[in-house]
């Protein structure tokens, strides 16, 4: 077996380092909520293209 030599060695992550994985956001939304507000904004745009 290796002797302790009191000298460590630094962890190894493989370039991933884990933050707090539970963060609460202040602004929570639902999937259906961001897929309509994309929907409404790209008719908007083609509306403002038709019309303009």
């Amino acid at each position: 077996m290796a002797k302790d030599s009191g000298i460590s060695m630094p962890g190894v992550f493989g370039g991933l380092m884990r933050y707090n994985e539970e963060y609460k956001s202040k602004l929570m939304f639902k999937p259906a909520h961001v897929i309509a507000v994309i929907i409404v904004f790209a008719l908007l745009i083609i509306g403002m293209n038709l019309f303009m």
